[in-house]
């Protein structure tokens, strides 16, 4: 009778959408970022050639606040793989900014795409450059997130950190709010298109202006180090944006844990350059993911042991 209820139960699990004897499987938890970036769906796309193409283990994504949350969460062993700015990684390692707590053990597994720093409105003739910022109501991106960290640098090379009530918003919150004319501006850090932006976008009776930053990253540089470099989100990226709206960008990479298992992280490399093509399918940023952009210039970090010996059979000479 036993064997028969165990059976049962697990047939409901699988019904459910449980994978089944999972606990067979050695679990692998990602972190991501909210479900309206690229983060998440990216992330789920890893989750699943993992599940798939890694013998032994089932992998599931986090939905949490970005790549601060990420490297924290990782220090503490509640997630083993997280999506990071290459900012955010680069404090981390070093034990700055918001992590100046101590340093934390982090490596790169991999460069994944560049990110960039959306800064917009909504289409009004008293907001059509940064300095009209000055006053008014922004949405600099959720506590833990990159985005707040990348918004707060822009606005303090324009000396406007100080002169603005800031909301601390997730990017649905903050694509809400700015819909509603709760903020006037909203920032955010990720992938082009993000959708709920390019949404928002879309919707019927809405013009959005993005403004130009690219003033502030020769000041950024200074100051934070060669994080950041000049980018232009292209004017086909969303609807009615009508020009390239220039500003910074700064490259995306999944983090881990220095003490994880060499063997672990080379499979995990292997397995997405493998199958990118299963990940594309689940964010076309994916795209992204290339041998040659894996270099310590891309990764202000060092990489893991076992992701420098995966792209050292592919030619790659990373440290």
């Amino acid at each position: 009778m036993g064997g028969i209820r165990i059976a049962a139960v697990c047939a409901i699990l699988c019904a459910l959408g449980f994978p089944a004897l999972a606990q067979d499987k050695n679990a692998l938890s990602v972190g991501t970022g909210f479900a309206a970036g690229v983060y998440y769906p990216m992330g789920e796309g890893i989750a699943k050639v993992v599940s798939k193409h890694m013998p032994g283990y089932a992998a599931k994504v986090e939905v949490t606040g970005g790549s601060v949350d990420n490297l924290k969460l990782l220090a503490t062993s509640r997630i083993d793989v997280g999506f990071s700015m290459a900012d955010a990684s680069w404090d981390a390692y070093n034990g700055a900014d918001k992590f100046k707590s101590g340093k934390l053990a982090v490596r790169a597994l991999m460069v994944l795409y560049p990110n960039s720093l959306h800064v917009v409105a909504l289409d009004r003739p008293d907001i059509t450059k940064i300095s009209d910022l000055k006053g008014k109501r922004l949405a600099t991106g959720a506590p833990g997130s990159a985005t707040e960290v990348m918004a707060l640098r822009v606005l303090e090379a324009y000396g406007l950190d100080k002169d603005s009530t800031r909301e601390r918003l997730g990017l649905e919150e903050s694509v809400a709010a700015l819909k509603d004319k709760k903020v006037d501006v909203l920032f955010w850090s990720g992938g082009v298109p993000t959708a709920a932006i390019a949404n928002l976008a879309s919707t019927p009776g809405v013009k959005l202006r993005f403004l130009d930053y690219d003033d502030a990253v020769e000041t950024m540089v200074k100051k934070y180090g060669p994080l950041y470099v000049k980018q232009v989100i292209p004017a086909t990226a969303y609807s009615g944006l009508g020009k390239g709206a220039k500003g910074a960008g700064v490259w995306n990479i999944l983090v881990v844990s220095e003490t994880m298992s060499p063997g672990l992280a080379y499979n995990l490399v292997k397995a997405v350059f493998d199958h990118k093509a299963d990940i594309v399918a689940s964010h076309k940023e994916a795209d992204n993911i290339s041998l040659e952009n894996q270099r310590n210039d891309t990764s202000p970090i060092p990489f893991h042991p076992g992701a420098i010996k995966y792209f050292s059979e592919k030619g790659i000479k990373v440290r």
